[in-house]
């Protein structure tokens, strides 16, 4: 993890970060209906999250780009409620620990902007990243919670802040 610095989203990242996110459903198998794969902010996240309540931390070495996390005010959420987005990673940053960091910053994020909770959703193919959902305290949920438009996820979790 030497030389990886999280920062904030830049114009310039947003090639790059699509291309991250794309290559991990087919580096897992994972389904690409209904998700984040097809979702047109995919290639503009630096203009999605220019918005109010919304932060996306990018992992990055003086070289390349590693990854992404994000907190995003999903419409239909529970109040006060923010969920955790865009959290992918490329095959040379898995397992190396930039993913914990990069969830830490997302979770710090909505603290500082007084969300009490967050939520978020994924896939089975995302079983290492469940799982550490599951030990930092995410609870799993029978359903969805707000619009994300992204209906090809199969597992949802929550936890509070």
């Amino acid at each position: 993890m030497n030389n990886v610095l999280i920062r904030p989203v830049e114009a310039t990242d947003n090639a790059s970060l699509a291309k991250i996110i794309r290559s991990a459903f087919f580096d897992f198998g994972a389904p690409t209906k209904g998700t984040v794969f097809e979702d047109p902010t995919t290639d503009d996240l630096f203009g999605l999250f220019a918005g109010a309540g919304a932060v996306l931390w990018v992992a990055a070495t003086p070289e390349t780009l590693l990854g992404c996390c994000g907190i995003y005010p999903t419409k239909g959420l529970p109040e006060g409620y923010v969920e955790v987005v865009k959290f992918y990673l490329s095959a040379t940053a898995r397992g190396r620990g930039i993913g914990r960091l990069l969830l830490a910053k997302s979770l710090e994020s909505a603290a500082a902007l007084h969300y009490r909770g967050v939520y978020l959703e994924s896939l089975p193919q995302f079983d290492t990243a469940v799982g550490m959902y599951e030990r930092l305290g995410f609870k799993r949920l029978e359903h969805p919670l707000g619009c994300s438009g992204h209906t090809g996820c199969t597992i949802w979790m929550a936890k509070e802040l």
